[in-house]
């Protein structure tokens, strides 16, 4: 007979609009979230990249040594005078500061044994080869350095150790020994 009409009969066009609001709200909440996560990554993203630019500034200063370490002797003493050593710069290096002038020196050499520390040797250095004038050591140049030891410190069979410190870059280290028996000039191992 007589159907009855009642509100709210079909809830259809309801169930899909609420779906809808749901289906927005998490689509902004995995926003906020892809924004954080992207956010961090380009922070740590650019802490890496600023790591990388100082590890290569502290590598593109970098020398080596080219050919033997040399000790000169005063045979009479009996012990070890100077020591001599090429240098020249690794592939890509940035230009180095040679002056050996105590007021200009940029390079600092220092000198240790099992007994003695000395962080500020005398040193002078000598361009050989193709060079362009300066006191820079630059791609392609060798510098001959001399360092004057502290006087009867190395004698026969004796370990020591030369530090050359650039103002930047990688610390060259030299560890050598001395032979058996002094002699007025040396090759040292």
């Amino acid at each position: 007979m007589f159907a009855r009409k009642t509100a709210n009969q079909n809830e259809n066009g309801q169930a899909a609009l609420e779906t809808a609001i749901i289906l927005i709200a998490f689509i902004v909440v995995a926003s906020i979230f892809a924004f954080t996560i992207l956010s961090a990554g380009s922070s740590s993203t650019e802490k890496g990249k600023e790591a990388i630019a100082a590890g290569m500034q502290s590598v593109q200063s970098s020398m080596s040594v080219k050919g033997a370490v040399i000790a000169k002797a005063n045979v009479a003493k009996d012990a070890v005078d100077s020591v001599v050593f090429t240098l020249a710069l690794v592939s890509g290096g940035a230009p180095i500061d040679l002056k050996s002038a105590v007021a200009d020196r940029k390079v600092i050499i220092g000198y240790r044994d099992g007994a003695d520390l000395d962080n500020n040797l005398t040193w002078t250095a000598t361009f050989i080869g193709k060079n362009n004038g300066d006191a820079l050591l630059e791609n392609g140049e060798l510098a001959e350095i001399t360092v004057t030891v502290p006087a009867g410190k190395l004698k026969e069979n004796q370990n020591f150790t030369l530090e050359v410190k650039p103002p930047t870059g990688s610390v060259l280290i030299i560890n050598r020994t001395t032979p058996p028996a002094i002699a007025a000039v040396m090759e040292l191992n």
